[in-house]
């Protein structure tokens, strides 16, 4: 990733039938940087994920990631700046039933046409994350925390600028959520990726470089 890739969030707002979600949200971030997001349920955390990830637009304000306006994209465009740009890892892992690690990992490389040796990479990312010995196992013959593993490997596979985690570590108990924690921290600098987690565990947050409080769609 170009070290230039600095993520800015500035004075994001976003409504739903006339009741603020985000207001005037902004922060920065630069590669290798991790962010964690804390806040009650309802509080907006998800819906600031969607929007720097394009899956969501704001009423106002804008996103920047280096050179690139997320905000004004849309269509094709928007699919794109997600399928190169940023991965997303999610409470559940969403891996598919029917491929193996591996494969699942591989999957998104089918939206990029990505070049060079993506079997190789996949392998060594799936080696990363400490599930070496189970890429070739299907989800159901897996651990929670070995799918979750899995699913963050898939995530960075195309090399994204970002990574958004929304409550990643919802499904697992406290000792593998603290080691998908500092693997998210170690991926960061390898990798040189912002991560950027929501969670409600103030525990797991202290990890991270920063931790930001959204409530009632204010950031702080």
């Amino acid at each position: 990733m170009p070290a230039n890739d600095q993520l800015i969030v500035a004075n994001v707002t976003r409504q739903f039938d006339g009741r603020a979600v985000l207001r005037d949200v902004g922060f920065q971030a630069s590669p290798g940087q991790t962010i964690a997001v804390v806040g009650p349920s309802g509080s907006g955390k998800s819906t600031l994920l969607n929007v720097i990830g394009s899956l969501d637009k704001p009423d106002a304000g804008s996103v920047r990631l280096g050179d690139i306006d997320v905000t004004a994209l849309a269509g094709l465009a928007a699919a794109d700046y997600r399928a190169r740009h940023v991965g997303f890892v999610f409470q559940d892992h969403h891996l598919l039933p029917q491929l193996t690690g591996l494969e699942n990992v591989l999957l998104p490389t089918l939206a990029t046409k990505s070049g060079g040796d993506v079997v190789q990479r996949a392998k060594d990312l799936i080696a990363q994350v400490g599930v070496a010995a189970r890429a070739h196992a299907f989800p159901a013959q897996l651990s929670g925390g070995e799918r979750q593993r899995l699913a963050i490997a898939r995530a960075l596979i195309n090399s994204p600028s970002l990574l958004l985690c929304d409550e990643p570590t919802g499904n697992l108990d406290r000792a593998n959520a603290l080691a998908v924690v500092e693997m998210f921290v170690a991926l960061a600098r390898r990798e040189n990726v912002i991560v950027i987690m929501v969670t409600h565990n103030t525990e797991l947050a202290d990890k991270f470089d920063r931790c930001l409080h959204l409530v009632d769609g204010v950031l702080s």
